[in-house]
């Protein structure tokens, strides 16, 4: 593709970021591109990629290539290549190692047992070149780029202590003095090993993109001219036909137009129990067909399934930086340069202290070597992208870096009640009256189609009652329906329409009435014969763990609200049940902001869950949106967080995920930033060997990414 093509089809790019090696490398990167006008770019150092919005200003690729390399790195369009980059770089690293640790263990052994001896300075001499020429050569290669753009980083750290010990070795040779030889080829092994093992840590942290995709489909059944013919699943177009056997997955996202089945939706949803799925279901594309055949109609395709978005998803939030993030770059941006001052400093007071150029070198590297700051660059990107990872595969779906730092401060959590605490669909929960209540009153129902008709009809199936031929069926809009059961007028509906129509209400069917309403249940009457008989409460149903969530989010030391459009009574019958601590009753949708804002001027940290589309605004208003749906329902523009499936434990899950993560970002910063502060003027009062202060060095990135990686372990 032509740099004027790329330019015309994209307002943002995915670049991938050649030759960075530290966390400064990143924020250099990002700085030289943000300068360019119309741009906005974030670089993340755990991927290696740029995410890099364009405006209409903005220059063209070319250009923006050029501005990079001219810091000393490069860039291309991203380029997915799965797993093998990693596994090329992770190769590479030990192909180095390989060579690195025998003739470094070789080249100590030799200058601790016989370094008085010609021939074993020399042999020294000949075992540390290839570790510091071939095992070390990204390091001087990553300094000499750095050096042509008066820059550095950690290549520069690495690449001037071990030349440093080297060289000083080299001049001793044959003038006399002790060598180090060793110190610098060991640094260098120690180094190559902890390269080599962030590159399998960072592989391994960035799986959970490349296994959300691979739960794809690979191939598609279509149905083409009354043929069945086998496709790839990137070949499938909008609108075919495709059929799907027991035991398949369904190869894109689409609505049933025949057959019916039970279809497994665990990975989308996270819920064990499979979902019946007939004609006019949605279903989703990854998921699993588990007993029947269904024939589908594809409506989302390509990268507008279901799964290509959550992968988006998640991409983009690992890509993204907290507020804390950036701190951390500005520090590691200017780090280096300090070190090397300090580095030069405490040569210069070692030379004027004891007069020895051996008394001023070994400190000053190990000042240099100790102070490294890739560990500080790992920090957060390594924590985003496991914890972000593992929140794709629970089921939580978490938009950006400072979600995570908004969320640990969350105090309040507003439940909007439909659809997030109950099931959002009526059910028949009581019936009064006579043993003909039911019946009658199912007959008359089964005519209309407003919802506490068909609960009432549902819930006389579901009891096995029959349901008898209405004749002269007639719906008052608002009110109720009426119609003629074995030469009876039936009538269902409100206690207003019954008492219009002749029909007395006793005072124990009165009594009944109010109980049920007191309870927040909806109540209609039967009435035939001139009386009314029988008393119907439907009710919109909590869901299964609706309580348990609250307990759990109480436990986590935040109030709980309900929002409801109910009146109160209802709401408080709704809470009661499930533990809200408090009712927000009677709000209409246009008044859930204004609900929103009243909390948040009161000093609280609001998250508003909601379904993420009726309550858009209230969830852009809160701290924290969290979209709680099912399927492919999911709200994913609505929200900061959307959470897929539709267990209210999923918002205990987007919270306590979100603080752990942003905890583990914490726990790395402080580890990377405090290990260099305490270590530097160790090694500037000669009390840290710059053996050790390689292992070390190279051994707190390590750490960093273990630590990210329990992440992975988080049960939700």
């Amino acid at each position: 593709m032509s740099d004027t093509e790329l330019r015309e089809r994209v307002d943002e790019l995915r670049l991938d970021v050649l030759g960075m090696t530290c966390g400064s490398c990143a924020a250099r990167v990002e700085k030289t591109l943000n300068k360019q006008p119309g741009v906005h770019a974030s670089v993340n150092f755990a991927t290696g990629e740029a995410l890099v919005h364009l405006d209409e200003d903005a220059p063209a690729f070319d250009a923006l290539k050029e501005a990079v390399r001219q810091r000393g790195y490069d860039v291309r369009v991203h380029v997915d290549e799965g797993e093998e980059a990693a596994r090329r770089e992770e190769r590479a690293w030990l192909r180095r190692l390989l060579i690195a640790w025998p003739l470094g263990i070789a080249t100590m052994v030799v200058s601790l047992l016989a370094m008085d001896e010609t021939w074993a300075r020399w042999t020294a001499f000949v075992l540390a070149t290839p570790v510091q020429f071939y095992s070390g050569w990204p390091f001087l290669k990553g300094a000499a780029i750095r050096a042509r753009t008066f820059s550095a980083n950690m290549d520069t750290l690495i690449a001037v202590g071990t030349l440093a010990a080297y060289a000083y070795s080299v001049w001793a040779l044959t003038r006399g003095g002790d060598l180090y030889f060793d110190t610098a080829a060991v640094i260098i092994a120690f180094i190559a090993l902890g390269r080599w093992l962030e590159a399998r840590a960072k592989g391994r942290a960035s799986e959970a993109i490349k296994r959300l995709l691979e739960l794809g489909a690979k191939d598609a059944r279509v149905l083409r001219n009354g043929k069945e013919l086998n496709v790839p699943v990137d070949a499938v177009k909008l609108g075919w036909t495709v059929k799907v056997l027991p035991g398949e997955k369904l190869p894109v996202d689409g609505r049933v137009l025949e057959g019916a089945s039970a279809v497994d939706e665990s990975m989308l949803t996270g819920e064990s129990v499979p979902v019946e799925k007939g004609p006019g279901d949605e279903v989703a594309g990854a998921t699993v067909n588990i007993d029947g055949v269904l024939v589908i109609e594809a409506t989302r395709v390509g990268e507008d399934t279901a799964l290509a978005q959550i992968a988006r998803l998640v991409a983009e939030a690992q890509g993204s930086k907290a507020p804390i993030q950036r701190l951390a770059d500005r520090v590691a941006g200017v780090f280096v340069p300090i070190v090397m001052g300090i580095a030069a400093l405490t040569a210069l007071l070692w030379y004027l202290v004891d007069g020895s150029v051996e008394s001023a070198l070994v400190p000053a590297v190990a000042v240099l070597i100790i102070a490294c700051p890739c560990a500080l660059g790992l920090a957060t990107p390594a924590a985003l992208t496991v914890g972000t990872g593992r929140g794709a595969q629970i089921g939580v779906l978490i938009r950006s870096a400072e979600i995570l730092e908004r969320s640990k401060d969350v105090n309040t959590v507003v439940f909007d009640k439909t659809g997030t605490l109950t099931e959002g669909r009526m059910r028949l929960t009581d019936v009064f009256g006579c043993a003909e209540a039911l019946e009658h009153g199912a007959a008359v129902e089964a005519g209309s189609e407003h919802p506490i008709a068909r609960a009432i009809l549902e819930g006389a199936r579901e009891r096995g009652v029959p349901i008898g031929d209405v004749t002269g069926f007639r719906s008052i809009a608002g009110r109720g329906a009426r119609g003629t059961l074995d030469g009876a007028e039936v009538i269902v509906g409100r206690r207003s329409l019954l008492e219009e129509s002749g029909i007395r209400v006793p005072l124990s069917v009165e009594r009944e009435a109010e109980r049920l309403e007191a309870e927040g249940k909806t109540v209609v009457f039967g009435g035939w014969d001139g009386v009314a008989q029988a008393v119907y409460a439907v009710a919109d149903t909590l869901k299964e763990g609706a309580a348990e969530a609250v307990a759990d989010l109480h436990a986590l030391g935040t109030e709980v609200l309900m929002m409801t459009g109910d009146n109160r009574t209802a709401g408080e019958a709704i809470a009661r049940q499930v533990g809200i601590d408090r009712v927000l009753a009677e709000v209409h949708p246009e008044d859930k902001v204004e609900e929103i804002r009243r909390l948040q001027a009161q000093g609280r940290v609001v998250a508003m869950v909601g379904d993420g589309v009726n309550d858009g605004p209230a969830l852009a208003q809160a701290d924290l949106g969290i979209a709680i749906g099912t399927g492919t329902d999911v709200a994913i523009e609505a929200s900061d967080i959307t959470l897929i499936g539709g267990d209210a434990h999923g918002v205990v899950s987007a919270i306590r995920l979100s603080r752990r993560t942003f905890r583990t970002i914490a726990e790395n910063l402080f580890w990377a930033f405090g290990y260099n502060v305490a270590a530097i003027p160790l090694a500037a009062f000669g009390l840290l060997n710059p053996v050790i202060a390689g292992a070390a060095m190279a051994f707190s990135s390590v750490s960093v990414l273990a630590n990210s990686l329990r992440l992975r372990r988080f049960k939700g």
